[in-house]
């Protein structure tokens, strides 16, 4: 699509109907190991987070607080993973790679809303463990079904709030400049980048409410961790701290990642001048991430590992 003329010469500022994912770039042969790349680590994503969400459900044993908001995690890691990895893996065969305007904004926001929500469930996750090793005996009352769908409600509602904010913001911009997105998918640093407008606002906004949003649920974990910490030092039973240790090492590991991924690319200024790096590190966060998880958290959680050999038990008699 041509972009439109002043009779002067001048570049229009009419906006652009579409765009272009410029993905990893290459030729043929290296967008077709791009895609077996890519449909490698999804479909182990979809069959470890599906395989997650169908034990927890299964299982009565397994029907807790915990595992509830194991399951809600492992349902965004789903779609998180989803939002991206099609679009992506059909532009590696295709010539054109093209977006609309329309399908670019729902990108971002969806993997926005996504992002954010998981931000907020591992912080409320360890809030979990918190409540659950500090104070076991009004957990059941704590951490009620009610309070629970309360705490998952919320972190949605952040993610909404927070995506609705990127993605006004962003696509309230003319771009104008270019159509071609420096990335395999919609995102707000490589837009801005196409923007011909003052984008420091823009920038200042997504630094700010990402950094406070990483620096708030860090701190919320740190502070759960720290109190978890202290109960542990004070057990006397070498298999209960054990047990903490499974539980509460699964979640930190599964923290460490997300956070660590996600602080590289939007918690630091100077994010969005550093898109090659970006490229390798959002593949690790959209892909690598989610089809981590369910592995981190049945190899090393004991209650997750019977309820496998019990699902197994049953496939097998039927």
């Amino acid at each position: 699509m041509a972009m439109p003329v002043h009779r002067n010469g001048n570049l229009s500022a009419a906006p652009w109907q579409e765009f272009v994912l410029e993905g990893f770039g290459g030729d043929v042969e290296t967008q077709a190991l791009l895609f077996a790349v890519f449909l490698l680590l999804y479909t182990v994503t979809v069959l470890g987070n599906l395989t997650m969400i169908v034990l927890i459900t299964m299982d009565a044993r397994l029907h807790s607080p915990m595992y509830f908001f194991l399951k809600s995690l492992s349902f965004v890691d789903l779609c998180y993973s989803s939002v991206i990895a099609p679009n992506a893996m059909a532009n590696f065969l295709s010539a054109s790679k093209v977006i609309t305007f329309a399908g670019c904004a729902i990108q971002l926001f969806f993997f926005s809303l996504l992002g954010t929500t998981e931000a907020f469930l591992l912080a409320v996750m360890a809030y979990d463990r918190f409540v659950a090793i500090c104070s076991p005996l009004r957990y059941p009352v704590t951490m009620s079904p009610l309070t629970c769908a309360r705490l998952l409600l919320g972190a949605y509602c952040g993610g909404c709030l927070n995506s609705i904010v990127e993605t006004s913001l962003t696509f309230q911009l003319p771009f104008c400049s270019s159509n071609r997105i420096e990335h395999f998918f919609c995102d707000v640093p490589p837009l801005l980048q196409l923007a011909c407008a003052n984008t420091a606002v823009n920038e200042l906004v997504m630094f700010t409410v990402c950094g406070f949003i990483l620096m708030g649920a860090t701190l919320a974990i740190t502070i759960s961790y720290g109190y978890i910490a202290g109960t542990i030092l004070g057990m006397h039973s070498g298999s209960g701290r054990h047990k903490v240790f499974s539980t509460c090492g699964s979640h930190l590991t599964a923290v460490s990642l997300f956070y660590g991924t996600g602080f590289a690319i939007y918690g630091q200024p100077g994010a969005v001048a550093s898109m090659e790096q970006g490229k390798v590190v959002s593949v690790f966060y959209t892909l690598v991430i989610p089809m981590l998880n369910p592995l981190i958290y049945s190899l090393r959680n004991q209650d997750v590992k019977k309820a496998l050999q019990r699902l197994g038990q049953k496939h097998a008699a039927m």
